[in-house]
């Protein structure tokens, strides 16, 4: 596999100039990233929680109103993942012959096992000095080493009619030359637990998720 450049010194994504304000992310840029997107969305369950609590213990007759509260602090999370999971469900495909030839292409960019995966799940498993990614035809998430954090990152593809395979391509080679710069550019839709994700995903693309989780794992 080859790992994604991420080196200062080495190849620049030119769409930063873009998003000027963003800090160059890195290993600290992303642990604080997922340590506050873990505060916000626990700011936002815990009132649910509170409000249930407090519900049964001044009227216990109004437990179905606690449950309701329950429920809302349990569908937050859910709604978050859900946002995760979207930034790699397939899009409208193209005509067949299109779309093989893409395909072509993107094979000569990985190794069998990667495309094998391709085949089966419509991501692209990618080792770099971040993490473990999967790129999709319009996202990608990266699987951090350690305890079990994954975040999915939104990325617009300006030739939306192209092929899926020539839009993961494209996703592929920029995430090649500039893995930091990479996560800098694209928008973080979801960074939280990898069951929860897995949870959301396509039936079809989990196992991606397990292949990327067991190569952060082992890293």
């Amino acid at each position: 596999m080859t790992q994604a450049a991420s080196a200062p010194g080495g190849q620049v994504l030119p769409e930063l100039a873009s998003v000027y304000w963003r800090p160059r992310v890195d290993d600290d840029a992303l642990r604080r990233r997922g340590a506050l997107w873990t505060t916000v969305t626990v700011g936002h369950v815990v009132p649910f929680v509170a409000v249930a609590i407090l519900i049964v213990l001044l009227q216990p007759l109004a437990v179905a109103v606690s449950v309701i509260a329950l429920a809302k602090a349990w569908w937050i999370p859910t709604l978050y993942a859900q946002r995760g999971a979207n930034v790699v469900r397939p899009r409208r495909r193209a005509d067949q012959e299109p779309e093989r030839r893409a395909l072509g292409l993107l094979g000569d960019l990985v190794g069998d096992e990667a495309r094998e995966l391709y085949a089966a799940t419509g991501l692209v498993l990618e080792r770099g000095a971040l993490g473990v990614w999967l790129v999709g035809e319009a996202g990608a998430l990266l699987v951090r080493p350690g305890p079990g954090r994954v975040f999915c990152y939104c990325v617009r593809v300006p030739e939306a009619d192209l092929p899926a395979a020539d839009r993961t391509s494209h996703l592929l080679l920029a995430l090649r030359e500039d893995e930091a710069g990479f996560a800098t550019v694209a928008n973080l839709a979801f960074s939280g637990a990898r069951w929860r994700l897995r949870r959301r995903l396509d039936r079809g693309m989990r196992p991606a998720l397990a292949a990327a989780a067991r190569a952060a794992d082992a890293s």
